[in-house]
């Protein structure tokens, strides 16, 4: 866990989290520092602008020659986006692709953003409690793409016992203090989807965890996974942003 991870060629893993399920469209531009990571393929995976030169991601959306653009909200349509090249990346030092743990990335971008959210200390959100999920990925299990339009959508928080359950992921991966299981209220279904990885989880407006992934989309009984973002990682991206 001492090693800096650099430029570092990962895949994504098979059943990574990455669209908004149930969710409306946002009001154009009302989250400016929502980040959109596209390569030649296009749209991949989504970020947060945490500082003006940094976006924080999840670390299974690294893929060699991407851009990362700003102010973007109909993909489709020609807006004001500011196109940001890539620097560096820093992957956290102890991400398991494997084991699904510490699934985060920052990137450093050449040219300053406009608006940017910054990292405050986040207490755990408790079961329960209501928090919000966006990006640009798939709407439904059975969308061929993502959405063209910003979406989001509310998740409800499910304590980790239960998301570790037999009927949840029964340890399939082991659901930990460094993850935050949230989706259906039990009966509406709310979830993230492909398309929607590294996006932001909003609790009271802060941002509190990073999607990383989900075992298909919608099902109740499978909700999202998010990278809790600790006070502890919370101070490697302090410490990672001042290099």
């Amino acid at each position: 866990c001492l090693k800096v991870w650099r430029t570092q060629r990962l895949a994504a893993p098979a059943w990574s989290q990455d669209g908004i399920i149930n969710g409306k469209e946002v009001a154009p531009h009302s989250m400016p520092y929502m980040a959109l990571l596209e390569n030649k393929q296009g749209p991949f995976c989504g970020g947060t602008l945490i500082h003006p030169k940094w976006v924080l991601t999840a670390a299974h959306c690294y893929k060699y020659s991407f851009k990362v653009m700003l102010g973007v909200h109909n993909i489709q349509k020609a807006e004001k986006r500011q196109i940001r090249k890539v620097q560096e990346h820093y992957l956290h030092p102890c991400y398991n692709a494997q084991e699904k743990v510490n699934d985060l990335m920052l990137i450093k971008v050449d040219s300053e953003g406009f608006s940017f959210l910054p990292l405050r200390k986040n207490e755990d959100p408790a079961p329960g409690s209501t928090c919000l999920v966006a990006g640009w990925g798939k709407t439904g299990s059975s969308s061929t793409k993502g959405s063209d339009v910003l979406m989001a959508v509310n998740v409800t928080v499910i304590d980790r016992p239960k998301c570790n359950s037999e009927k949840y992921y029964n340890f399939d991966p082991t659901i930990t203090r460094g993850h935050i299981c949230a989706g259906s209220d039990g009966k509406k279904v709310a979830d993230s989807c492909q398309g929607d990885s590294g996006g932001p989880l909003l609790c009271r407006g802060n941002l509190v965890g990073v999607t990383s992934f989900g075992k298909g989309c919608g099902i109740i009984e499978k909700p999202g996974v998010y990278t809790f973002v600790t006070e502890e990682k919370r101070q490697w991206i302090k410490k990672m942003m001042k290099m």
